[in-house]
């Protein structure tokens, strides 16, 4: 799928990836793009330097991803590309509240299903559309620092697999963006977890570019870090052997957590 006069949705549009992919679809030729955040000051900055729509929307909640939906249809007549890239996190594991777990659920799973009940319609009517989730290594690997973070960026990627699977031969296209470490505003470089993710980060404006690739190619996973695809080859050889080296880098991190507090 090329951008060049595609309408293209973005939701968390105003920050990190989100930015960085409104930016370069702009920059593609791109349409009209759609600014979508839960922050309107943001969405409205972003807005106003690429030439598209701000829209505030906080996609946990269906009836507002239905009302952007709507939105767009109404100004544009058309969806061509919608980017469920909205999502958060929240460090920990079995000791998170339960109600930290709901809103990752909704804001990292829900709001792609939201999405997906209320384009995909309209797109099989055309005939054709395309849907990108952008979740995370952790999502085919793991997330040592937050099991919420890890669970439902898993989902993630299994909802965005069964949409290629039900509608692939439909003509509509699925992408699912996993990167590692992203110089955005969620790697808390405070905590060891993420200082070893740092390692190896790169900036969301070589994410976006590595996205404009996978979707010219209609690649369904797109690994910005090419590491990822290794580190998966080792988890579906070996998964015991891959847990056992999770295990230990695990140990080491939080060696490594106590020696600061100290």
């Amino acid at each position: 799928m090329r951008i060049q006069d595609k309408v293209v949705v973005v939701t968390g549009g105003g920050n990190g990836i989100g930015r960085a992919l409104c930016e370069r679809f702009a920059d593609d030729g791109a349409r009209a793009v759609v600014v979508a955040d839960v922050n309107s000051a943001d969405a409205a900055h972003v807005a106003r330097r690429i030439g598209g729509t701000a829209v505030v929307c906080d996609v946990g909640y269906e009836t507002q991803v239905r009302r952007l939906v709507r939105q767009v249809f109404e100004q544009h007549g058309q969806i061509d590309l919608f980017c469920s890239n909205a999502g958060i996190t929240v460090k920990g594991g079995l000791e998170v509240s339960g109600d930290n777990w709901q809103r990752l659920w909704d804001v990292n799973v829900m709001s792609r299903l939201f999405a997906a009940r209320a384009v995909i319609p309209r797109m099989l009517e055309r005939g054709h559309g395309y849907i990108l989730h952008t979740a995370s290594a952790a999502g085919v690997l793991t997330e040592i620092g937050s099991a919420p973070y890890s669970v439902t960026k898993h989902a993630d990627v299994a909802l965005a697999e069964w949409l290629s699977v039900q509608y692939g031969r439909e003509g509509i296209g699925v992408s699912c963006l996993c990167p590692l470490g992203v110089e955005t505003d969620m790697l808390d470089l405070d905590d060891p977890v993420h200082q070893f993710l740092q390692l190896n980060s790169i900036t969301p404006e070589q994410v976006a570019g590595a996205v404009v690739e996978g979707l010219d190619a209609e690649r369904f996973l797109i690994l910005p870090h090419p590491e990822v695809a290794e580190f998966g080859q080792l988890k579906t050889d070996d998964y015991d052997r891959w847990l056992r080296g999770m295990q230990r880098l695990r140990q080491k991190l939080v060696a490594k957590t106590r020696r600061s507090a100290a």
